[in-house]
Parts: C-alpha cells; sequence; structure tokens
C-alpha cells in the first residue's frame, strides 16, 4: 500500500512538473526580478537615478498635476513618494487616452523626462502575479493554480525522496549528466523547501478575495465598498457629487497625519474624485521596521482638508493575512534577507529547470526507440520556458537602452514597443526549439550570454554610468548591483553553453 501510495505521489509529482513547469517558471523568474523591481526601474530608467533628497520637499509641487487630473475628470490621483530604494515622486492619474504618469525630483521639484518603459514595478512585478492578462482576472486564476501546483510539487516531492536529507548533501559534478541533473534538482528542492512552500502559500493568501469571493459576498451582499471598509479599513466615497470643490493644503494634511503617527515617513498619497466635492486624500504611512504589511492611512476630506478618520495597526482578523502579505512582497528594509529571497527564488528556477531536464533524459532513448514525438514536444517547450524566458528579458532591458526617449512604431509607444519586443522574442525562442531541437540549448545559452553582455555595454554607452563609477557613488550601487548580476549571468550562460557543446562533441564522437 506504501508502494502504490509513493507510485501515485510520483505520478502527480512528474506530471504537475511537467504541465506546469513553464508556467511556473516564468512566474518564479518574475517573482525573483521583483525582488529588486525598484532598483530595475533606475536601470532602465536613467533620469530617476536621483542622490536622496537632502531637504524635506513641498508637496504643493504636485498641484499643477492635481489640477490636470481633475480637469480630466479622473477618478484617482496616486502620488508615491520616495524611499530609500526610489529617489523620485510618481504621479500617476488617468485622463480618457488613457493612464498619465509623471516622474518629479523631490530635491528641485522639476518635472523629469516621461522614461517611456514600463520597467520593473508596471512590467515584471504585474507579470508575476497577473500575467498581464486581466481579463475577468484569467491572469490571477492561471498564477493561483500555478500557485496551488508549487504546493502540490513541494509535499509530493518530500513523499517520494525517501532519503531527502541524504539527498541535500550529495551532488556529483563529474556524473553523468542525468544523475547531476538529479542531484541538482534535489539539492535546490532541500535547500528551497520551506521558502518555496510558504512563498506559493503566500501568493495565495493575497489574492484570497478573488480565489474565494462567497467568503466575503455572501456577508456583504456583494458590496465591495463595505467589505473594503470593514476589512482594510477604507474610506471609498460611492461615487463623485457632480460638484465642483478645491483641494485644500497638501503640506498641511501631510503634516497631520506625520503627527498622528509621532512623525512617521509617509508612503503614498491617493485623492479619489480629485476636482469633486466630495473628494477623498488618503495618507499612507511608512514603515519599513517591521515584516507585516502595514495599511495605516489617515483620510481627509479634500475641500476643507478636515480629518475624517484614520488607523493605527490591523484588526485581529486580518493580522495573519498581513504578515504573509508582508512576508511575500518583502517591502520592509532589510538588505540581507532581500538578497537571501533572491538566491531561493533562482534556486526555485533551477529546480523547475531542472526537473524538466530529468523528465526529458530519463525518457529521450525510449521515445527515440518508439518512435514518440513526446520528449520533442515538451523540450521545446522546455527550451521556451527557460533559456526563452531569459532571452526575452534580456532584450527587454537591451531594447530599453536602445531606443531614444520619445520613440514611437506602428502606432505604439517606446513602452509598448519594449513589450513586444519582450513576447516577440519569447514567442521566437520557441519556434527556433521545435525547428532545431539538436542545438537548442546550446544556442539559447550563448543568445543570453550575449545580450546579458550587451546590456551592460549599452547602459555604459548611453548613460556614461559604468562599473567602476557606478560603485563609487552610493545612489548608483543599484545600477552596478544590476551590471555585476547581468555580468555574472552572461558568465554562467557561457559557461553552460560551453559544457553542453563538449557533451555534443562527446555524443557525435560516441555515435560515429
Amino acid at each position: 500500500m506504501e508502494q502504490g501510495f509513493r507510485a501515485s505521489m510520483n505520478w502527480l509529482h512528474t506530471w504537475s512538473g511537467v504541465v506546469l513547469g513553464g508556467l511556473l517558471f516564468a512566474i518564479f523568474w518574475m517573482g525573483t526580478l521583483s525582488v529588486f523591481d525598484r532598483e530595475i526601474d533606475r536601470w532602465m530608467a536613467p533620469m530617476i537615478r536621483l542622490p536622496a533628497a537632502e531637504k524635506t520637499f513641498s508637496l504643493e509641487v504636485l498641484r499643477p498635476l492635481y489640477e490636470a487630473a481633475a480637469a480630466a475628470k479622473s477618478p484617482f490621483f496616486s502620488v508615491g513618494l520616495p524611499t530609500d530604494r526610489d529617489a523620485a515622486i510618481r504621479v500617476l492619474w488617468r485622463e480618457p487616452s488613457g493612464p498619465v504618469h509623471r516622474f518629479i525630483d523631490p530635491g528641485t521639484g522639476v518635472m523629469l523626462p516621461d522614461p517611456g518603459t514600463l520597467a520593473g514595478t508596471r512590467f515584471i512585478f504585474p507579470f508575476h502575479y497577473m500575467l498581464h492578462i486581466r481579463f475577468q482576472d484569467i491572469g490571477l486564476w492561471l498564477v493561483g493554480l500555478a500557485g496551488m501546483a508549487m504546493m502540490v510539487l513541494c509535499v509530493s516531492g518530500v513523499i517520494i525522496h525517501r532519503k531527502i536529507f541524504t539527498d541535500f548533501f550529495t551532488f556529483r559534478p563529474e556524473k553523468k549528466p542525468r544523475r547531476l541533473i538529479l542531484d541538482l534538482h534535489n539539492v535546490t528542492g532541500v535547500l528551497g523547501l520551506p521558502f518555496h512552500f510558504l512563498i506559493s502559500l503566500s501568493g495565495l493568501v493575497i489574492f484570497w478575495a478573488t480565489y474565494f469571493p462567497s467568503s466575503w459576498q455572501v456577508t456583504y451582499n456583494g458590496d465591495r465598498l463595505a467589505f473594503f471598509a470593514d476589512a482594510y479599513g477604507n474610506v471609498i466615497p460611492k461615487g463623485r457629487s457632480g460638484e465642483p470643490g478645491g483641494m485644500a493644503s497638501f503640506d498641511a494634511m501631510a503634516a497631520e497625519a506625520r503627527r498622528l503617527w509621532d512623525g512617521s515617513a509617509l508612503r503614498y498619497v491617493f485623492v479619489r474624485n480629485p476636482g469633486d466635492a466630495k473628494s477623498v486624500m488618503q495618507i499612507g504611512r511608512l514603515d519599513e521596521g517591521i515584516v507585516s504589511s502595514t495599511y495605516d492611512a489617515a483620510y481627509f476630506d479634500g475641500p476643507t482638508g478636515a480629518l475624517i478618520s484614520y488607523r493605527n495597526g490591523t484588526a485581529p482578523v486580518m493580522s495573519t493575512q498581513r504578515f504573509l502579505s508582508g512576508l511575500h512582497f518583502i517591502q520592509f528594509h532589510h538588505w540581507s534577507l532581500r538578497w537571501i529571497y533572491f538566491v531561493l527564488g533562482l534556486a526555485g528556477c533551477v529546480l523547475i529547470a531542472t526537473g524538466y531536464l530529468f523528465w526529458l533524459e530519463s525518457r529521450r532513448k525510449k521515445h527515440a526507440q518508439l518512435g514518440l514525438k513526446g520528449v520533442r514536444i515538451v523540450e521545446g517547450l522546455a527550451v521556451g520556458s527557460v533559456t526563452g524566458m531569459l532571452i526575452a528579458t534580456g532584450a527587454f532591458f537591451v531594447v530599453n537602452r536602445l531606443l531614444p526617449l520619445g520613440a514611437s512604431a506602428w502606432g505604439q509607444d517606446r513602452a509598448a514597443l519594449e513589450v513586444w519586443t519582450f513576447y516577440l522574442v519569447w514567442l521566437a525562442t520557441f519556434a527556433q526549439a521545435w525547428a532545431r531541437p539538436q542545438r537548442a540549448w546550446m544556442g539559447q545559452c550563448w543568445t543570453v550570454a550575449a545580450l546579458a553582455s550587451a546590456a551592460v555595454l549599452l547602459n555604459w554607452i548611453t548613460t556614461g554610468d559604468q562599473l567602476l563609477r557606478s560603485l563609487s557613488h552610493r545612489h548608483l550601487w543599484p545600477i552596478a548591483g544590476m551590471d555585476i548580476l547581468l555580468l555574472a549571468g552572461a558568465a554562467f550562460a557561457a559557461v553552460a553553453a560551453l559544457r553542453l557543446s563538449r557533451l555534443s562533441r562527446i555524443g557525435r564522437v560516441r555515435h560515429a
């Protein structure tokens, strides 16, 4: 009976990985990059590579932009305030033609040029949790399915590996490729097991209201605003009044919010219904000293500036959800832990990739003898999902440095051209993998190395921020870190390509 149970778990582990491995790799890869999404933003948008502001800036510099949002009857006016990881002020509102993003230097109050890129926070991070598929929340559901699959893979992997701790200390790089791949799979699996399980669980908990809508729809009769008011403490006006209304002093409301929180820094400013008599300003507190996601906010009546309400802490029923969300988003100030997240995220990518490779190597000979095409189909899927995703990301970085500001083509602006490049290159890697399966892994590894190296070189040429200069200026350390990681990735990809080339030559000699 035990043997039959292990066999069923082995089947579940194998086919969950084969069917959803490509989706899981994309999610894990983009999630790993999202650990440093703000740093990626600064690399891709040189105009926001700013030193920290030496003096407190006035929020009144935002008033002209607020008035533009009010004139456009935007439903909101959002301001992201500077932090240690992001020195620029980010402003967002919506016009009939689409969203409008602006960046402001807090030190001077000067509006910065439009960077023309979605970069890390607007492309890589959203891809991680919803694949940029917004229709009917399909992207969220696909990511939720992948998260459940990752938890199943973690549990079934523990069950089928009887010597799981022995496997963790077993790595034989001199052995045959199949044995080497399995050892690497086991080591990365055991190393990151708690992290991979918890990060998948916390990802599901973040979107519990989407995955389990009946839990609040029944209780609140489908009233989303009432649910958010109770669960999150939000004060949300029900629509616009239709009457015009001004906006009280930004600085006065910000000062009152700081007083409520004993001088704490502010995280954001969010105005609902700008320019309306029922506008409400929400000011969020910045607290990077704790793990839990803090949603402390103060609410002010827009036209008068009168305090409506404010909240400190979280209701007990939501405290667990807040903690797990904070653990997943890692917005707290802890650089060592951020690097650990990054390394364990990469370990998850290696785990998924080696799972694919082991399946292929264990079935390649048998499928060839039986004339089956399963290995070729899965190999094309694996190549495009793994090295193809790396190539698409590299192309995204390279085209960012190649396109001039304000570039457009075929009715698409610069940011859209970067995104189209990512998807078209990614699609091309699948086509190349199925068309030339014998050289797909090696060729795409060389492409990864070339693109990563080119990105570093182009950053130097287009901005002048070469590695030594970046290391010598504190506010450019994120740029140096990005360049170093790109060069390390290029080196690993080149070593992998050389090893694959040697194995290919050995295989040809044996067949001869």
